[in-house]
């Protein structure tokens, strides 16, 4: 006799997460999430990585002007509001992105990589999906500590746990320091180069979102 017993959420999200209704509406929050805010991510994703070294290139001109835009979009009180809610977006794209990545069983190896053979629309899948995982925690540390630069509060509950204060300053210099990569020219380069990951997944988000929407095209190459 088969065994017709129904297939577990478990399992159909172990095999096939695509059908899933909770990861299809997490889908669409994460493509047009970041339709919307592309522009803003690449605009900080470069400028960002242009200013790792503002320190050492302190009094030049064009340094300091890209410190003042990636700071404050040169608009001081509202720009850093905005840095703020960007912050968050980012830190929101992570998370949803995280809970979307998983392929199912039979290509979550796939997804670890890019297949630089394949067209230009699977690559760029690829590129998304494994650039994603890799830097998942990076991306999501400067998506975090944009939000507490600009809405600090939140954050002060570290201190409601740790009366002396010393593990809550220490964290929240650790989030200061880890945003620029303030740990010697070494890792100073590394964030000037992963520093371009969001422009990176932006661009090839909105090529996605196009192509699913303009293009009528599936929006995971692999399911053609």
């Amino acid at each position: 006799m088969t065994d017709k017993r129904p297939i577990t959420d478990w399992q159909l999200w172990l095999e096939h997460p695509e059908r899933l209704l909770v990861r299809r509406i997490v889908f669409q929050v994460h493509l047009w999430l970041g339709a919307l805010a592309a522009a803003y991510l690449l605009l900080m994703s470069i400028s960002g990585s242009a200013i790792v070294f503002r320190n050492e290139l302190a009094g030049n001109d064009l340094v300091e002007w890209l410190v003042r835009l990636h700071s404050s979009l040169l608009t001081r009180t509202t720009g850093r509001f905005v840095n703020g809610i960007g912050g968050g977006c980012l830190t929101l794209l992570c998370l949803t992105g995280a809970f979307i990545w998983w392929p199912g069983t039979n290509h979550w190896r796939r997804s670890l990589t890019v297949d630089w053979s394949g067209t230009f629309a699977r690559i760029n899948w690829d590129l998304h999906s494994a650039l994603g995982f890799w830097l998942f925690l990076l991306v999501l540390l400067w998506g975090v500590s944009g939000i507490y630069f600009v809405f600090p509060d939140p954050f002060n509950i570290l201190y409601s746990v740790d009366r002396v204060g010393r593990f809550a300053n220490s964290a929240l210099d650790w989030l200061s320091s880890l945003h620029f990569g303030r740990f010697g020219w070494f890792i100073q380069a590394l964030w000037v180069v992963f520093g371009l990951a969001p422009a990176i997944l932006a661009f090839s988000g909105v090529f996605i979102c196009c192509r699913r929407m303009i293009f009528k095209k599936p929006s995971n190459p692999r399911s053609q």
